[in-house]
């Protein structure tokens, strides 16, 4: 698990200066603690910041074959190392490292570019190729692992882990997008397609890229997608049994590591199952960790004891303060765009707790967005069967009318908020999972925005983007159709994000069996019913993991990480909040409406409205403002 940068020239074969490579490099060198290194040729350079975990002593970066015609500089793991380069010794080929590195450089020589099908892992690396004066950049399938690049005028392309890098390099211009500030204010989050630096490019989850010198930058292509397209038609019981098997499989490859090592544990369904099955493959205790809070509706620690206990793992727990907004500033600088999940911040302190004993740590993410464990998969695929039931010709004149003139009511639990639901059932499908996905309404960001943005923004409109994948879908039925765009969206802009940041930022690899692209598939096969079965999503998942958990962990409801941002800007933050409205970065864009924003916190403070979550967000996008642009 490392950080990677680099420099290759498309059009002629300039000098590299390594001292440059080197800089990038070191601008994320907290992804790479443990060795750092660099190599360059004729127009092309790479940079590698070393975190140790597989082969400590011989798997040093960037990594050569013996006649130096491929280099690699890599981030991740390749979980199948092992069994590819059996395959790959049985061909002839003879390997001088024990890692996983050196199974891309032979797996490249024997099989090109289809060599990626053949890796099983979290992944972004860049491999130069002499032969062909080409470099291939590369993700995997999910999108665990990120990849920044942009091109520069000097006729290079520049290219990194995180976007830190990039911003070295003073070719680089820096100029905001204004799509970009649109899409984050719809969702929190700037996804993968799109950069708040104008010019600088995310390779999205499952593709390639290949840059050949002589031609001109070409597109991304795809070597991975989910499918929801087919149905399984095994019984329930054989459903539950390759379930398990997939996991086990999946948990297991993960465990591998010449590190200490061990796993986030909330006593949720999704870490939970992970423990479960380390605990079964391991001979010793697994090592587990949970963050508490102070505020007793917030704390899971009791449960995450419970299952540690179940185990007999070797567990550790920390009470933290609900009120860690002391982080921000850590928050902004490791996420270098605007990112107002709130749930970074305990994320951030529980890969502290477990950096102080372990260097990986396996998770739970990825059960939600496969199995349709979200509270708003329910809601949508409730919604859809409504729908289906009454023609559009009464269906949108009747919940439209009775949304406009229901009273608005954000304080209520999200089932009670009646004009939202008739608002949402007045709308079709992908329109309303596009909008109940979203943080901050569309009505809401006009009336913060100012002619000249609106101007800027050319009728650009986020909620298109989970609307087009939708509709788009290789998908069968209409939850299908909204899991599939939260993994082509939210998963690897949000959840993947999150977790890759906050992991790095203290030194910890973190790896994601539930994201195992097999049980990925497995998962889209799925018919409706085995995902949610009356109120419970995931319902397979859990059936299949009763022989292991409880019910009543197995089948509570769902918390996650909450912080209590709305009181945060009532009270400590209130200053923050104000600010933001008046001579911040955000104000001197002139972008934003300053009397909308003053509104919005002057509504909040006074609890006229609950606004917490857009102030928060405001904050945010004003301290990324300020920190990649100096306005």
């Amino acid at each position: 698990m490392c950080g990677i940068a680099g420099i290759f020239h498309l059009e002629t074969a300039k000098p590299v200066d390594p001292a440059r490579v080197r800089q990038m490099a070191d601008a994320i060198a907290h992804r790479g603690p443990d060795g750092a290194g660099v190599w360059t040729a004729p127009g092309v350079g790479l940079g590698h910041r070393r975190l140790s975990i597989i082969d400590l002593g011989g798997g040093a970066q960037p990594m050569l074959t013996p006649d130096e015609s491929l280099a690699v500089t890599f981030n991740g793991e390749i979980y199948n190392f092992a069994e590819v380069r059996r395959e790959l010794e049985a061909k002839g080929h003879r390997f001088r490292t024990g890692s996983d590195t050196e199974v891309i450089l032979n797996g490249y020589r024997q099989w090109g570019e289809e060599c990626v099908h053949r890796f099983d892992g979290m992944f972004a690396f860049a491999l130069f190729d002499r032969h062909a004066s080409a470099l291939w950049l590369v993700r995997d399938r999910l999108g665990v692992k990120p990849l920044h690049y942009a091109q520069v005028s000097d006729g290079s392309v520049i290219f990194a882990s995180e976007l830190k890098s990039l911003l070295v390099h003073p070719l680089l211009r820096r100029e905001p997008d204004v799509t970009a500030i649109e899409d984050y204010m719809a969702y929190g989050y700037v996804p993968d397609d799109t950069c708040l630096v104008a010019g600088v490019k995310k390779l999205g989850a499952g593709e390639t890229l290949r840059l050949v010198r002589g031609k001109p930058l070409g597109q991304p292509q795809r070597y991975w997608d989910i499918s929801f397209a087919d149905r399984s038609t095994a019984s329930p019981e054989a459903l539950e049994e390759e379930f398990v098997s997939l996991m086990r499989t999946a948990v297991r490859s993960r465990m591998v590591a010449d590190v200490p090592l061990g796993a986030f544990l909330s006593g949720g369904v999704d870490s939970s199952s992970v423990v479960a099955l380390m605990a079964e493959a391991s001979s010793q205790a697994v090592k587990t960790c949970t963050i508490g809070f102070d505020v007793a509706a917030l704390d899971e620690t009791a449960y995450a004891d419970r299952i540690a206990r179940r185990f007999a793992t070797d567990h550790r727990a920390r009470i933290v303060s609900a009120d860690d907004y002391g982080l921000i500033d850590i928050l902004a600088h490791h996420f270098d765009e605007p990112f107002a999940d709130a749930s970074a911040l305990p994320t951030y302190r529980v890969c502290e707790l477990a950096r102080e004993n372990v260097t990986v740590a396996l998770s739970g993410d990825g059960a939600d967005e496969a199995f349709a464990g979200y509270r708003r998969h329910r809601f949508q695929y409730q919604g859809e069967r409504l729908r289906s039931l009454i023609p559009n010709a009464v269906r949108q004149p009747l919940f439209g009318t009775l949304g406009r003139f229901y009273p608005k009511a954000d304080w209520a639990p999200r089932a009670l908020r009646a004009k939202s639901t008739f608002l949402e059932l007045a709308q079709d499908g992908a329109e309303a999972y596009a909008a109940s996905v979203g943080v901050t309404p569309h009505t809401m960001r006009q009336r913060l925005y100012t002619r000249d943005m609106m101007a800027l923004l050319a009728g650009h409109r986020a909620e298109d983007r989970y609307v087009t994948a939708m509709r788009n879908a290789p998908a069968r039925d209409p939850l299908d159709r909204a899991q599939y765009a939260d993994m082509k969206i939210w998963l690897p802009g949000d959840i993947l994000t999150k977790t890759d940041r906050m992991s790095m930022a203290v030194g910890l690899e973190a790896r994601e069996p539930l994201l195992d692209h097999r049980l990925m598939e497995f998962a889209g096969r799925l018919p409706v019913n085995q995902r949610i079965r009356g109120n419970s999503g995931k319902y397979l998942m859990k059936k299949a993991m009763e022989a292991y958990l409880p019910q009543d962990i197995l089948y509570r409801p769902k918390m996650g990480f909450v912080t209590p941002i709305s009181t945060w800007f009532r009270g400590p933050l209130a200053g923050e909040a104000s600010a933001v409205a008046g001579g911040s970065a955000i104000a001197r864009t002139g972008l934003f409406d300053l009397k909308a924003m003053g509104k919005a916190a002057a509504d909040h403070r006074s609890g006229l409205a609950d606004n917490g979550r857009l102030l928060w967000q405001l904050v945010m996008l004003d301290k990324a403002l300020s920190r990649l642009f100096g306005l």
